[in-house]
Parts: structure tokens; sequence; C-alpha cells
């Protein structure tokens, strides 16, 4: 397995997020305090912790009726990264790269109290830092796919747990 470093990006990361044209409200992650912030763009600034935190938010946050519509509509527009035969909204399984999507999406919803151009901003921005390279959409059809590390073209795995950095 590769290990990637995600040191020293953050200039990088925020650079490609400028470069997408962002506009309007969005949000800032905080790492240390978890806390989103309103600015102007997304930006986020520690890989490996908002990865695991948004895993958690996935299985603790339950929506209000009106915003699992929201978002059950926005995520069903977004074609799943690792496997474009399904939209980020079911993926083809319970991944960590999708549960990591869904968390987000949750906190943003909740929390934030995102409306769906809010949300799909920052789902779009996440794909984006979690692997700048992008994604080919068929990584649940290949080999290893499930098991290689999201910079990789992967799902960073299948359990929680044990996240595939």
């Amino acid at each position: 397995m590769r290990q990637v470093s995600f040191a020293g990006t953050k200039t990088l990361l925020a650079a490609i997020v400028i470069a997408a044209g962002f506009s309007g409200p969005s949000l800032t992650i905080n790492a240390e305090t978890s806390v989103l912030k309103r600015t102007k763009r997304p930006v986020f600034s520690d890989l490996r912790a908002q990865t695991k935190e948004f895993i958690g938010y996935a299985d603790s946050m339950s929506l209000a009726p009106e915003q699992q519509k929201v978002k059950e509509a926005v995520l069903s527009g977004i074609p799943a990264p690792c496997c474009k035969k399904f939209s980020a909204a079911t993926c083809c399984c319970p991944c960590n790269m999708a549960k990591s999507i869904w968390g987000l999406s949750n906190f943003m919803l909740l929390r934030h109290g995102a409306n769906a151009e809010e949300l799909r901003a920052a789902v779009e921005a996440w794909i984006r830092v979690i692997n700048p390279s992008g994604f080919t959409g068929d990584a649940c059809d290949k080999k290893g796919g499930c098991e290689r590390p999201f910079a990789d073209n992967g799902c960073a795995g299948m359990d929680q747990d044990r996240v595939i950095f």
C-alpha cells in the first residue's frame, strides 16, 4: 500500500478549490475544533481527521424528513466517484468514501443549515480534495479498488475503523 503525505498541501488544496470557481456562501473546516464557518469557498484542512469525522457523522446524525429529501436530491445528482454507475446518494456499497460524503452531508444540513446549493458545493469540493487527480468512476470494478486510498482512485476501505490513506 502506498502512503500519501498531505503535509504542506493546504495551499495547494485551497488553490484547487479557488480555481474551481466557487462563489457564494460555503464552508471552511477547522480540524482542531470541528467547526464550520461561512466563507466564500470551502477549505478542508486535515484529510485524515476530517475523513474519520465525516464517517462518524454518517451514522450518528439523523436528518429530519425535509433534510433527508435535500440530501437525496443533491447526492442523486452527483455520480459516486468510485462507481459512476451509482450516485453519491447510494454508491454501490457503504465504503469509507461514501460514508464520508454522507456524513459531511448530514453535518452540513443539521449543524450548518446548508441549502441544496451549499451542500452540492461542499460535497463536490470534498471529492476534489480527497483525490485532486480525480476519480475514474470504476474503482469498484477493478481489483483492489475498494482497498486503495482516495488518492489512488480508491474507496479508502470498507471498515470505518480502518480507513486506508
